[in-house]
């Protein structure tokens, strides 16, 4: 079973189909997008640029074109709202390239399968190598299949943060404000 990290459901892979060429045109890429049903329905997208570097302008253009689209398809059956973000600086690893681009940054990736007794790996990222994703464990540097794949994300670190403030700095589009915003989600010891 070949593993999709943009769109994991049926349901999200139907929404990836709609959305997708409609984001190319416009110039944007579909980082992910996710339907979640709870009390309320919300379609998730997150979107970037190539190279990087979306703005809040931009993610409302994408939302009012993908709304157009998504009336005239009406695929989802309950009222919900749309959200479309950027992918934030601890942002999910969904394409090959993420893993390529993100080389010597620290990641967490986690497996549907148990490799080797385990499903989850943290470590630096290691570049890619044919489909697989390489990356610096305590134990060595390991290949993990793209399609194995459950869920990856980068963590963040200081490294990471300024490397983006650097990728902004030099598209110009650096608001220093947004990164007062920055809060780290749980604690180092979490797994």
């Amino acid at each position: 079973m070949s593993n999709d990290l943009i769109a994991k459901s049926a349901m999200d892979r139907r929404m990836a189909e709609i959305i997708t060429p409609v984001m190319e045109d416009m110039g944007y890429e579909l980082v992910r997008v996710r339907l979640m049903s709870g009390k309320a329905t919300t379609l998730q997208v997150m979107a970037d640029k190539p190279g990087g570097g979306i703005e809040v302008d931009d993610c409302a253009e994408i939302s009012t074109a993908i709304s157009a689209v998504l009336d005239v398809e009406d695929p989802i059956l309950d009222a919900y709202t749309l959200e479309v973000s950027s992918p934030g600086i601890d942002r999910p690893l969904t394409r090959l390239k993420d893993f390529e681009e993100f080389e010597g940054y620290e990641a967490k990736l986690e497996t549907a399968e148990l490799i080797d007794g385990r499903r989850r790996f943290k470590g630096v990222l290691a570049g890619v190598e044919d489909n697989e994703v390489l990356i610096n464990v305590e134990e060595g540097t390991i290949g993990l299949q793209f399609d194995w794949l459950s869920d990856a994300k980068l963590v963040l670190t200081d490294d990471l943060i300024k490397e983006m403030l650097r990728q902004r700095k030099a598209a110009g589009t650096l608001n220093e404000d947004a990164f007062d915003e920055i809060e780290t989600e749980g604690s180092p010891e979490e797994d």
